[in-house]
């Protein structure tokens, strides 16, 4: 197979004219947004058009006995597809992969007209359409096109399953009348080595073969082999992992071993260009969950998603649970015979990826229809019996026609349990149970709230989790959601932003996200939920926070003296729950005042039991002072002092903070606290050389704001200017503001290979650089 990415005309709006011959506004290269939006108040409207794709191709006569198709990976929402004038085909599903056969229409030494209508309008009669949708759909082909050609004869589809570990099963399906009695199956393993074969008989269409010493794929060691069918001068190959899937009435089992599954939903949109993401992109953000959020697992709300994506979640470790596109809005008979295409679509297309563990079959937090999700249901077992089915509602007592329940548990809302139990939940509670989404709209939090919001933000997560996995009667949480993004006019904020990520729209990370990357022991992580700043708090006090971190204790300095260690003592469920820090005294009076160890500890009840009360003292903390007063003979001045010098801190020098996190007894992170006017610009870059071809290649840059000490100045709201040189632009805007000390950007390749730079830059700050290197080359298959 051959990307076709470049070089197509295009108009908007469509004209049946363009169908052969009429005039293009411009030419566009794929994956391509039929509108580019703004990262705040966008518009859902603007994308809702009807526009048009042409692509002029010329085949050799010399290869006039092969058959010829185009393969769209996504193209939203219906598309015609139009050859030489003949409407060949139409899909009516912008998330799922479809195919046309071009070779009856062919014109061989002469230019054929490709040409393909998309409709991108929300008003069509196809699922998710029909009723409000919490999240914007966008338009255009928006993934990769793909040329290929066959002989007469070719094999259609693999399966590959492993029911056991020591066995491989193929199922194969051919297309035209094949001139040979056989064909050959290898399965190679990861360097490319052949560890079985064996020749069949063409009439054969499931073979088993057995193999021995193979590495089961998991998301702790994501071992990928691969299965290859040749067929005379025809070849099949495809992509596999050893692994297995079992549950019982609480727990999952992969390759036998039990899997608590700690994931996130994930939409596939990006700021300005919507879905028009290319292959690069997706595989950052399967990077991303899995080195830096560090989770084991990933919905792809609301549909199936990118081809590359999921690539990337077999590659990096990712238990994936995909779904049929639908957001509770189910519509008329034609409606839900395309949801059961859907359906079939997304088995057939998704099948072997190992990485994918649940086939979600029902449309997200819909009613029941039992008719319906019997179809579904029966679909993907006949299509797939390897994978448990699931379907998203929010409803307790739902029926149940899946083998999974996955509910929606927005129950917590801050100081109640954080998830239901089965019984709350369910009727039948002898079939597992699946958080699917939790949090998000319950509490959303923008990375430039207040810091006990983001405090609190952080927790919720936390605590469902927690619970969840305390309980033993969950099988895994997928919480709302990876990142921040744009929605409809009904949702979200005023900006139309769904601030419900524990991550920004540019994949930069909230507090939230230390929730999860302190779930693992191979990375050291330490996040502080406060500054130390007493001006962002009511009456300058200091309420307790948190450390975020996966290890054993934190301990806490003062201007380099010690003041206490803390470990956990709440969120029993998680392996590295948050630990409360709720004392900034600690030893500082006994070391530093003439006080008896117990005069000490009196006090430093006292003036934190101040902190936390003001005036409103419970009457135990009335009478210790009372003690203090009259058998310490301190003075009311007395206290006052000593309030000021390790409470409040008014008037006094600056502190220095310093939180040490301790694992197995020696410090593996600091953090330091202390005011700071000293800004600088921080980048991350998600690739620095870019390959420049049959597709435009995109790099992610995610930009914050720290002092001098590292710390993210969360408050900062500067202009940056984004210069290039070089074969590279800018998508979206050239002047960007950080929110909450972070914001983003994407480069893109122009068509030419060479070296290129991006400045980033503002008033504020020293410049920064980055150097990007393009070189040529093609995608194939």
């Amino acid at each position: 197979m051959n990307k076709i990415n470049n070089n197509w005309e295009y108009i908007d709006p469509w004209s049946d004219a363009f169908i052969i011959d009429g005039s293009a506004d411009k030419v566009v290269r794929l994956p391509h947004t039929v509108q580019e939006l703004p990262l705040h108040y966008a518009n859902s409207e603007s994308y809702q058009k009807v526009v048009g794709y042409r692509k002029k191709l010329t085949f050799d006569s010399s290869l006039k006995d092969r058959r010829y198709f185009i393969r769209f990976d996504g193209s939203a929402h219906k598309t015609t597809v139009y050859f030489n004038g003949k409407e060949l085909y139409v899909h009516s599903c912008g998330y799922t992969a479809f195919i046309v056969e071009l070779t009856d229409n062919i014109l061989f030494d002469q230019e054929n007209v490709l040409t393909v209508k998309v409709d991108s309008r929300e008003s069509l009669n196809t699922p998710p359409f029909g009723f409000v949708i919490d999240y914007l759909t966008y338009g255009g082909i928006y993934r990769d096109v793909w040329l290929y050609d066959k002989p007469a004869y070719f094999i259609k589809d693999v399966f590959v399953t492993t029911n056991t570990l020591d066995t491989v099963s193929v199922s194969i399906q051919t297309d035209g009348l094949v001139p040979f009695d056989s064909y050959q199956v290898k399965i190679l393993d990861s360097k490319g080595e052949i560890i079985a074969q064996q020749a069949v008989s063409i009439n054969t269409r499931q073979i088993q073969i057995p193999v021995k010493n193979i590495h089961a794929w998991s998301a702790k060691s994501p071992t990928l082999y691969r299965c290859i069918v040749e067929l005379g001068d025809d070849t099949f190959v495809t992509s596999f992992g050893f692994r297995t899937i079992r549950f019982d009435q609480n727990n999952l089992y992969i390759n036998g071993q039990k899997v608590f599954l700690r994931g996130l939903n994930r939409h596939q949109c990006y700021p300005y260009i919507g879905y028009a993401a290319v292959d690069s992109l997706q595989e950052e953000d399967a990077r991303i969950l899995k080195e830096e959020l560090h989770v084991n697992a990933v919905r792809t709300s609301h549909y199936p998603q990118s081809q590359s994506f999921i690539d990337a979640c077999d590659r990096y470790g990712l238990y994936v649970f995909t779904e049929i596109p639908g957001w509770q809005h189910i519509g008329d008979e034609t409606w839900k015979q395309q949801a059961i295409q859907n359906t079939k679509d997304m088995v057939l297309q998704y099948r072997n990826h190992p990485s994918i563990i649940l086939w979600g079959v029902r449309i997200n937090e819909s009613l029941d229809d039992d008719e319906l999700y019997a179809k579904t249901n029966e679909v993907a077992r006949n299509l797939d019996p390897t994978r448990p089915t699931a379907g998203v509602r929010y409803l307790t007592k739902s029926h149940l026609l899946e083998d999974i329940y996955t509910f929606n548990d927005f129950s917590h809302h801050g100081d109640n349990k954080g998830a239901l139990s089965k019984t709350e939940v369910m009727v039948d509670t002898h079939h597992p149970l699946i958080i699917s989404e939790a949090n998000g709209h319950m509490f959303p939090t923008k990375s430039f709230d207040t810091q006990a919001r983001r405090q609190e933000h952080a927790l919720r997560h936390a605590r469902v989790f927690s619970d969840a996995m305390a309980d033993h009667q969950h099988t895994g949480v997928f919480q709302w959601c990876m990142f921040d993004y744009a929605t409809h006019k009904d949702f979200g904020s005023g900006d139309r932003i769904c601030y419900h990520g524990v991550m920004d729209s540019f994949r930069n990370p909230k507090l939230a996200a230390s929730v999860y990357a302190s779930q693992q022991d191979e990375e050291p992580i330490l996040e502080i939920s406060t500054s130390m700043d007493i001006g962002d708090y009511n009456a300058g006090n200091l309420p307790d926070f948190y450390a975020f971190t996966n290890a054993d204790e934190v301990r806490l300095y003062k201007n380099d003296q010690f003041v206490s260690e803390f470990s956990r003592s709440e969120y029993s469920g998680l392996k590295h729950g948050p630990i409360r820090i709720d004392d900034t005294i600690g030893k500082l009076l006994l070391e530093n005042e003439n006080f008896t160890s117990k005069q000490a500890d009196d006090i430093r009840k006292c003036l934190l039991a101040s902190k936390k009360y003001g005036n409103n003292l419970p009457l135990r903390y009335r009478l210790l002072y009372a003690k203090m007063m009259f058998q310490y003979k301190m003075k009311y001045s007395d206290g006052v002092a000593l309030y000021g010098k390790y409470v409040s801190g008014w008037g006094s020098d600056s502190i220095t903070w310093r939180f040490d996190a301790i694992k197995n007894g020696e410090v593996v992170k600091s953090i330091i606290k202390r005011p700071s006017a000293k800004l600088h610009l921080s980048y991350q870059v998600s690739r620095t050389t870019l390959i420049e071809g049959d597709c435009y290649d995109m790099s992610a840059i995610r930009i914050q704001v720290k002092d001098e000490y590292h710390n993210l100045a969360s408050y900062a709201q500067l202009p940056l200017n984004l210069i290039t040189t070089g074969p590279i632009e800018i998508v979206g805007p050239n002047t960007v503001v950080t929110e909450g000390g972070m914001t983003g950007t994407y480069i893109k390749t122009t068509g030419e290979e060479g070296e290129a730079i991006l400045t980033i830059s503002t008033s504020d700050c020293s410049a920064i650089t980055i150097h990007f290197t393009i070189t040529k080359g093609n995608h194939t298959l």
